[in-house]
């Protein structure tokens, strides 16, 4: 049950990823940065979203080491995730980018590696090189990033371990129904990241009135609607107060009719690259 910022879902390998997170993406190095991870978790935030690419995994490594010692808890208290970019795929690029992640963010392994990107022709090589980490314990589970229904499809015609995240472009604009009814079958457990659409959403005449009933705020509505739709979310904010808000969904529920209504807004509309003509 989902009845805290502690609450997790269980993969299919059993291990448990937290449903909340805080993502970092476009968040810089720097004293914010260590700042927001380190408030997120004195906040009761279990799980962080990084990438090689975003250029701040010692900032994010720093900011956990803060949060664990501010706390009291254990590396083992918190999920930490990292992707591989573009530029490092295939199998002995993907496990040196592996390393370098590790090293800049201080730790010994992740709770989670994802490829970023299916880049064509490349991603089957880069998955075997995940599977090998995987199999020799140096990564509790592996996934994939912006994949659509015929990339998973294609990976798995030849993978051995199945994927057990997907992280995607996901929100009120862009619902992804059919990719989450195609991972509930699967046993993949469907990520958001850009819950919020940047922002895009929170003026929105229906999300306002129906977070007005709830006494609760646009974002708030929006990270509820995903946790019901049994969808992990990772809000990405730097400011305490909204750190702190972003993660008060866990006190009321959205009824059948609000959650249609919500997802009645779809335009399949993205504000990121579409995974099938990405050029990057």
């Amino acid at each position: 049950m989902m009845k805290s910022l502690q609450s997790t879902t269980t993969l299919h390998n059993g291990i448990q990823m937290p449903w909340f997170g805080l993502g970092v993406f476009k968040v810089e190095e720097g004293a914010e940065l260590v700042n927001a991870v380190r408030t997120a978790i004195v906040n009761g935030y279990r799980s962080i979203d990084t990438a090689a690419i975003y250029g701040n995994e010692q900032g994010v490594g720093q900011g956990i080491r803060e949060g664990l010692a501010e706390t009291g808890l254990t590396r083992e208290d918190i999920f930490v995730t990292s992707k591989v970019w573009n530029a490092d795929h295939g199998y002995d690029a993907a496990r040196a980018a592996y390393e370098t992640s590790l090293n800049k963010l201080g730790l010994d392994y992740l709770d989670l590696y994802l490829i970023h990107w299916p880049v064509k022709g490349k991603y089957k090589e880069t998955w075997r090189a995940l599977e090998s980490l995987y199999r020799e314990g140096r990564v509790k589970a592996i996934g994939v990033s912006n994949f659509q229904i015929h990339h998973l499809d294609d990976l798995m015609g030849d993978a051995q371990v199945k994927p057990m995240v997907n992280q995607v472009e996901l929100h009120p604009y862009l619902i992804q129904e059919d990719l989450l009814a195609y991972s509930k079958r699967q046993g993949i457990q469907l990520e958001a990241w850009s819950p919020l659409m940047q922002g895009q959403l929170l003026d929105h005449p229906l999300l306002q009135e129906i977070a007005g009933k709830h006494e609760k705020s646009v974002a708030q509505i929006i990270l509820r609607w995903d946790l019901q739709r049994g969808i992990v979310t990772i809000p990405k904010s730097t400011k305490e107060h909204r750190i702190s808000g972003n993660a008060d969904v866990f006190d009321f529920e959205l009824t059948d009719s609000e959650m249609a209504r919500i997802s009645g807004l779809n335009q399949n509309r993205r504000v990121g690259p579409n995974p099938d003509n990405f050029d990057f």
